[in-house]
């Protein structure tokens, strides 16, 4: 018997770090993501196998039953973050496991997995399909996180997320800008640890944070709604201003492009992965020219 499971990849547009703490933001859901594949066998353990997308094999192991209780892997490793996942699944669903005399696993990326599309939200929510059980809890209770990429991994329009009593909220917008062919997402050549900037972040909190939060909801709202080209530059604009003062650090354009003619506003967390350029016209000549090869426009990237 063979079961596959797919997720979609993400990426946030509005709200950043403060979707930690209640802040609405905009979540797009891309055409790439991630399946995973499972056969049952009878070898009486797990047979895992990781492709990116070049069909190379980043991560391949063999894991007992006995480990995944137990989790005595290197800590901070793949095996480790892997055996702690389907620890927690078959804590919620041990059904899955125990009705098992062995399995075959395979999942494949169709991004790579440097970008920070969502390896690990598209592979947690993958197994949550698998195990039936809740995503966002999942999450939770082993990798960490907002949940916002795992509502992306659900959805498959664009949509609003934030975090009300201690639970995800998700909201279905319409998101069609008319000026799609003048954005464009460029990759920075690398990949921001995610935990590590949420650590950051809350290591910096300041006592002005509720007027922050409401600040980046109108912001995330009239971003949604901007008819033109202009309005939705300038308020771009603003909101990587507003995060600037809050994170104490510079926009990636004074940053990295400060000659750029056109808007450049930072995705998810600071300092890596995708930032969405905004520009009358193609600026790819302009990114390779600097070493970011990578430029996809908006049609190409977003589902």
């Amino acid at each position: 018997m063979q079961q596959t499971f797919y997720s979609n990849g993400k990426l946030l547009i509005t709200g950043e770090y403060l979707i930690l703490d209640g802040a609405k933001g905009l979540a797009l859901p891309t055409k790439m993501g991630q399946n995973l594949i499972v056969e049952y066998t009878n070898t009486g353990a797990i047979h895992w196998k990781s492709y990116d997308f070049d069909e190379s094999v980043w991560f391949e192991d063999t894991l007992t039953f006995e480990e995944i209780q137990n989790n005595n892997a290197t800590p901070e490793s793949v095996k480790a973050t892997l055996i702690k996942i389907l620890q927690v699944a078959n804590a919620m669903n041990p059904d899955v496991f125990s009705n098992s005399g062995g399995l075959s696993i395979t999942t494949q990326l169709s991004f790579p997995r440097n970008w920070g599309l969502g390896t690990s939200s598209t592979l947690i929510n993958n197994i949550a399909q698998w195990f039936q059980i809740d995503a966002f809890e999942l999450l939770h209770k082993s990798f960490g996180g907002s949940g916002y990429d795992i509502a992306c991994a659900q959805n498959n329009n664009p949509i609003t997320y934030s975090i009300i009593d201690g639970k995800p909220k998700v909201g279905q917008v319409v998101f069609e800008p008319e000026f799609s062919q003048n954005l464009y997402f460029v990759y920075l050549n690398q990949k921001r640890n995610s935990k590590s900037a949420i650590a950051e972040y809350h290591s910096n909190k300041t006592s002005q944070l509720s007027s922050y939060i409401a600040t980046v909801n109108e912001l995330t709202q009239d971003i949604i709604a901007a008819a033109t080209l202009e309005e939705f530059t300038q308020l771009l604009h603003q909101h990587e201003t507003v995060l600037s003062a809050l994170l104490k650090t510079k926009t990636v354009k004074n940053t990295l492009f400060p000659d750029f003619d056109g808007t450049i506003k930072s995705l998810g967390a600071w300092g890596g992965d995708f930032v969405l350029a905004v520009s009358k016209e193609n600026p790819k000549p302009y990114f390779v020219a600097k070493g970011y090869e990578t430029v996809i426009p908006y049609g190409e990237m977003i589902l």
